[in-house]
C-alpha cells in the first residue's frame, strides 16, 4: 500500500483541481475522537444532570461492549443534552475545544485546508459528532457553519430537544451530502471505516489517519494513505 509523504499527499490532491472536497473531523483534522472526549467532559462538568449522565455511561459502555450500534450512541449523544439553552451549549463546546481539543490539530491538514480556500474550493465537514462541537473546530479551518453537516437535534424557543435532525455517519454520510446536492465530490478525506462509505462516492479518496479497519479497506481499493507527522506509524 502506498503512504504519502506530507508533500506528495498536498500534491496528489491539488493536482486533482478539486471544486469540492469533504473532510471528516475527528481523527481526521485532528487526533483523538471529540464526540465521546466531550460526552465525558460535559459530564464531569456537571452540564447535565447525573441521571442523564448514569444513563449516558451505561449506553456508552454498551457501545463499547457491541450492544448499542454506532447510529444509536451518536444520537444520544446529542439527545442527551435536550432542555439545556443552545446558548449554554455552544459556550460549553467553544471551552471544550480550545482547552481540549485545538491542541491535537494537525498543522499539515490545517495548511491543507487553507491552501484550498484559497483556490476558492467548495469545502465541506462531515461528522457524526455534535454540532456545537465541530461548528466551533472547523471555525479554526475557515469552514462556516452552513458547511457542517453533523450530528444535530431541533432546537425549539432557545431549548435543545431531543428530536435528532441528522445523524451522518457510515452511509449516513453519503445521505447528508446527497441532501446538499452533493453526490460525487471530487475529493473526500477521512480516517475510520464509518468514513469509508463517503470515501467512496469520491473522485479520489485520501485516507488519513486510518483505523485499522480502514487501512484494510483502503488496501482493497487501492487508496493511497497519509499519516501526520504526530500520529505517523512505523511502517
Amino acid at each position: 500500500m502506498h503512504v504519502f509523504e506530507t508533500e506528495d499527499f498536498h500534491a496528489a490532491v491539488h493536482a486533482l483541481a478539486p471544486r469540492v472536497a469533504v473532510f471528516d473531523c475527528d481523527g481526521t483534522l485532528w487526533s483523538g475522537d471529540a464526540g465521546s472526549t466531550f460526552m465525558h467532559w460535559t459530564v464531569n462538568s456537571g452540564l447535565v444532570s447525573p441521571e442523564a449522565a448514569a444513563w449516558l455511561r451505561g449506553r456508552y459502555a454498551g457501545y463499547n461492549a457491541g450492544t448499542v450500534d454506532e447510529l444509536a450512541i451518536c444520537g444520544e449523544m446529542v439527545q442527551v443534552f435536550a432542555g439545556i439553552r443552545d446558548g449554554a451549549m455552544r459556550q460549553a463546546a467553544e471551552a471544550f475545544f480550545a482547552e481540549v481539543i485545538e491542541r491535537n490539530i494537525f498543522p499539515e491538514m490545517k495548511q491543507l485546508v487553507d491552501e484550498l480556500h484559497a483556490k476558492d474550493v467548495e469545502i465541506w465537514a462531515v461528522s457524526s459528532t455534535c454540532d456545537w462541537v465541530i461548528e466551533e473546530g472547523v471555525r479554526r479551518f475557515g469552514i462556516p457553519p452552513e458547511r457542517v453537516l453533523a450530528a444535530r437535534v431541533k432546537v425549539v424557543d432557545g431549548l435543545v430537544t431531543d428530536e435528532l435532525i441528522d445523524v451522518p455517519t457510515d452511509e449516513g454520510k453519503v445521505a447528508s451530502l446527497k441532501r446538499m446536492g452533493i453526490t460525487a465530490p471530487d475529493a473526500v478525506f477521512g480516517n475510520s471505516v464509518h468514513d469509508a462509505a463517503m470515501l467512496a462516492i469520491a473522485r479520489c479518496a485520501f485516507p488519513v489517519n486510518p483505523t485499522t479497519a480502514l487501512m484494510e479497506r483502503s488496501e482493497r481499493e487501492g487508496w493511497s494513505v497519509y499519516f501526520p507527522a504526530s500520529v505517523r506509524p512505523s511502517l
